[in-house]
């Protein structure tokens, strides 16, 4: 099971992200563009995922995955229940959605540094 504090300590060390507390939800973002997302009670988190691939995401894996509200289905997005991944792999879906935000320089650099000993 993954908590608000475990993703803040990772996403605030990647570039141009920032935290935001928007209507009572937890909100990473680069810029305006919104990342990661909390439901209020935390037991759910958004995240940026490509529109074409989360049907076959979410059908795969449905005790984990969920598909976002019907507002949001026009946004590349999809949910995950907090208590069903381990920070290994929240690392890897936050990463991910920070990848798809932040301009290809960015990510190229954050890329070469995780790739140094």
């Amino acid at each position: 099971m993954i908590t608000v504090d475990d993703v803040r300590r990772f996403a605030l060390t990647l570039p141009r992200t920032s935290e935001h507390l928007i209507r009572d939800r937890v909100k990473f973002r680069v810029g305006r563009i919104v990342y990661v997302a909390f439901s209020r009670d935390e037991t759910v988190m958004g995240f940026g995922f490509p529109k074409e691939e989360r049907a076959a995401l979410v059908a795969a894996e449905p005790e984990k995955f969920l598909m976002p509200r019907e507002s949001d289905l026009r946004y590349h997005w999809v949910e995950v229940r907090t208590s069903a991944v381990d920070e290994a792999e929240m690392r890897e879906l936050v990463l991910e959605a920070w990848r798809m935000c932040v301009p290809k320089k960015v990510r190229l650099e954050q890329q070469r540094q995780a790739a140094r000993p």
